[in-house]
This record gives structure tokens, C-alpha cells and sequence, in this order.
């Protein structure tokens, strides 16, 4: 066999190969499904208290589909909030539901969507608790958001559709969140991440600003294999004690630095 013959036969063997690479790759699913399981020693949202410095046990379930639409839920254990802070009678469970859309243009990721904050049962506003109806209303809460992010870093702004968590005349309540992930290897990730929350300043919540805050973050994971995930978070924030203080039945301070450490499944 002469040069040019053994040189067309390993080009030809090549285009096989690669042919049937192709036919053995399995095509991208329409859509995915992902649920977690997890628990974290203090649950903070937004730097802010929800189960009064105890642990939550937490989980949820998530859909994507390859279009860029997508829609999931949270829910989480031990809320004692809406008790302490609003005066409610009732309201443990926090269950979240979110869709939207993500996608990227011109070198940008970008997400919007709609998301609701429901606790189920709650009594926040109610004109026989401890809180009544003059200040207080129902403890869920929904928001439109907006996010843009480039390579590692993230911004993502979210506006509420009514009341913000019970607390009276808060609609337009704002949230803005600038986050960064960075990849350290072997598993590790460190995110960075400050917030900054603002009511209406005609609220009945917000006299003075008082309601007003910013929380930061520094949140240390390492991904175990198998869909383990184990995390240390160090989280403050600047919010004020004359408004972040719960009145029903203790006087504890909702925004004290705290670690938490957490633990997540994916399955």
C-alpha cells in the first residue's frame, strides 16, 4: 500500500469515528427535573432571622427547561417571625414558588421572573393577635425580579407586588443583591455577596428609614461528590435595632452576626 492510499484510509477511519461519536452522543433532554434536601443551623434571609437564631430543615424541588423557562419551590421549617416580630398567633412553615425565564444576549446572562413567599396558615394582621390590623397584615409576599450577570459576578433587583413580609403599607418594598462565585478548585467555592433593602419611606414600617438595611456575606462550600454540598456562611448585616427588634414575647435582634453552617443533597 503506497503512501496516498494509507493516508486516504486513516482519513476515512477518522470521519467513522467521529460519525459514530455523533450517533452514540445522547441528545439534550427537553427539560430536567432536580430536587434537594438540606438543613442549615440558622436560617438568614437577607441577613435578616427567620427561625429567631434555630435550625431549619429545608428542601425543594426544581424544573428547567432547555428553552430558558423555568419554575421551582422552597420550603422551609421552624419560622418564628411572624409570631415574634409580627404578633401573629400562627405561621411556622415558609413554602416559596418562583418561575421565570433565563437566557444570555450579547455576553450577558440574564433572569426574570416572579416569585412567591407564603406561609401557609399565617395570622399576621389579624385583628385578635397580639400584632392586630393597624400595622401588620398578611405575612405573604410576592416580587418581580430582574437579574443580570457576567462570568462570575451577579445583580439581581427585586420589587414587591404588595405588602413586604406583613408589615403595613409596603408595597414597592426593593432588594437589590450583588453576588460573586468564585471557583478555588477541588471542590471549593467562595461566594461574596452585600444586599441592600429599602421600604417606602411613607410606610408605617419605615419612619425615619429605620427600616431600611444593607446584609453582606461570605459564604464558604465545598461540593462533596454525589450531590453533597457542606457550607460556612459568615453573615451581618447594619440593620437598626430600634426596628429590627421583636416586641411579642421576647426583645431579640432579627440582624446579629451569626455563622451558619449548612448541608444540601441534589439528587
Amino acid at each position: 500500500m503506497n503512501l496516498k492510499s494509507k493516508t486516504a484510509l486513516a482519513a476515512l477511519s477518522l470521519v467513522a469515528c467521529t460519525a459514530a461519536f455523533a450517533q452514540d452522543k445522547a441528545p439534550e433532554p427537553d427539560y430536567t427535573w432536580s430536587f434537594n434536601l438540606g438543613a442549615v443551623s440558622d436560617y438568614r434571609f437577607r441577613g435578616l432571622e427567620q427561625t429567631a437564631g434555630g435550625p431549619s430543615i429545608q428542601g425543594g424541588i426544581d424544573f428547567a427547561h432547555k428553552s430558558g423557562f423555568y419554575a421551582g419551590t422552597f420550603v422551609a421549617s421552624n419560622i418564628k417571625w411572624i409570631k415574634e416580630f409580627n404578633g401573629a398567633d400562627k405561621g411556622d412553615w415558609e413554602v416559596d414558588l418562583y418561575g421565570g425565564y433565563k437566557a444570555e444576549a450579547f455576553g450577558l446572562g440574564y433572569d426574570i421572573g416572579l416569585i412567591t413567599y407564603q406561609y401557609p396558615g399565617n395570622t399576621s394582621g389579624g385583628a385578635n393577635t397580639q400584632g392586630g390590623a393597624v400595622n401588620y397584615s398578611k405575612a405573604d409576599t410576592s416580587e418581580a425580579y430582574v437579574g443580570v450577570s457576567y462570568k462570575m459576578v451577579s445583580l439581581k433587583y427585586s420589587h414587591s407586588l404588595g405588602d413586604f413580609l406583613g408589615n403595613k403599607d409596603t408595597n414597592g418594598s426593593r432588594y437589590w443583591d450583588l453576588s460573586a462565585n468564585f471557583d478555588l478548585g477541588n471542590g471549593f467555592s467562595l461566594t461574596p455577596h452585600v444586599g441592600w433593602q429599602t421600604l417606602p419611606t411613607n410606610s408605617t414600617s419605615n419612619t425615619a428609614n429605620t427600616a431600611n438595611y444593607s446584609d453582606y456575606a461570605l459564604t464558604l462550600a465545598k461540593d462533596m461528590g454525589n450531590g453533597v454540598v457542606i457550607s460556612l456562611a459568615a453573615i451581618g448585616t447594619d440593620a437598626k435595632r430600634s426596628f429590627y427588634t421583636s416586641t411579642f414575647g421576647n426583645s431579640r435582634f432579627y440582624g446579629q452576626d451569626t455563622v451558619v453552617l449548612g448541608l444540601k443533597y441534589t439528587f
